[in-house]
């Protein structure tokens, strides 16, 4: 019975607490004791086990001793003050010249994919919605990845299409007059699925479309005037070429009561002038026609 309670006692007191102050205990006593019990195994265990205790002791003066050595570690109840990094830079609004704005100068990372491909488009399209813009780095980052992320989506892949329709949207990002494209993309009012299937026309800022519509108008306006009726004569001679192949029309270019205007062209070399012909009373029952030529 007592062999079997020094076993037990062994047991516990090898799973004591190495950190544990062995002197205040006195199972450094007991244990010391045990060594020269009539059984060889609790003999030896507690031999084993008091050399280890010396073990753990010398251990623990060590650590204290190189701690004491170390800089003093912040409580863990205070929490340790922000170190300035690059990722707080990263969500703060730009404060350079926005116009000069481009991924490596920004110092973002737009390899995001592992594809070579890909990841020069996400950076192609950064560089167009950053240009301008004042919004954080990483905002812009995250609407580049999402631009990218829907035309390799709709087409399917790196395509032909793919790469084609995201240098068409960075240029139209470019574009000086077309300012809103980018704002309008960066606040959410054009989703990137929306805008990588956008047609051409669609991309046009209000502006750039007004002033289309105003020349189309104007150009339709001018085709709707009737144009003068020419005739090739071969009595009016090119003073450039010497030919007598002209073509001329006539117009009131002045007051009613002068000369009409004779508007000439050389079918041979081109050449354009205007004539102008005077009726002379020179005597009662004659006439005589003098013509101005100029080109």
């Amino acid at each position: 019975m007592h062999r079997a309670s020094d076993a037990t006692s062994m047991h516990i007191f090898s799973k004591t607490d190495p950190c544990a102050p062995i002197q205040s205990s006195r199972a450094g006593v007991f244990v010391g004791k045990l060594r020269s019990n009539s059984n060889k195994d609790i003999a030896r265990a507690a031999t084993e086990l008091v050399h280890k205790w010396k073990k753990l002791v010398e251990a623990e003066k060590q650590g204290k001793i190189k701690k004491q050595s170390s800089p003093a570690a912040p409580s863990p109840t205070q929490a340790p003050a922000p170190k300035p990094s690059s990722s707080n830079a990263m969500n703060q609004p730009f404060k350079g010249n926005p116009e000069l704005r481009r991924a490596k100068s920004d110092g973002c990372d737009t390899k995001r994919t592992g594809d070579e491909t890909r990841d020069s488009c996400i950076e192609l399209i950064y560089n167009g919605l950053a240009y301008r813009s004042t919004a954080p780095v990483n905002d812009v980052l995250t609407k580049a990845v999402a631009v990218e992320y829907a035309a390799y989506t709709h087409f399917k892949g790196v395509t032909k299409e793919y790469r084609e329709k995201l240098r068409s949207l960075f240029s139209n990002l470019k574009v000086k007059s077309n300012r809103q494209l980018g704002v309008n993309v960066m606040e959410g009012k054009i989703a990137p699925e929306r805008f990588v299937v956008m047609t051409h026309e669609e991309l046009k800022s209000e502006e750039q479309r007004k002033k289309e519509d105003a020349l189309q108008q104007e150009n339709m306006k001018k085709a709707q005037v009737p144009m003068a009726e020419k005739s090739i004569s071969d009595a009016l001679k090119c003073g450039k070429c010497g030919q007598k192949k002209v073509s001329y029309s006539q117009a009131q270019t002045r007051s009613a009561d002068e000369p009409m205007t004779t508007f000439c062209e050389c079918t041979v070399c081109g050449n354009r002038w205007k004539v102008r012909f005077f009726c002379v009373s020179a005597f009662p029952f004659s006439r005589m026609l003098i013509s101005l030529q100029f080109s």
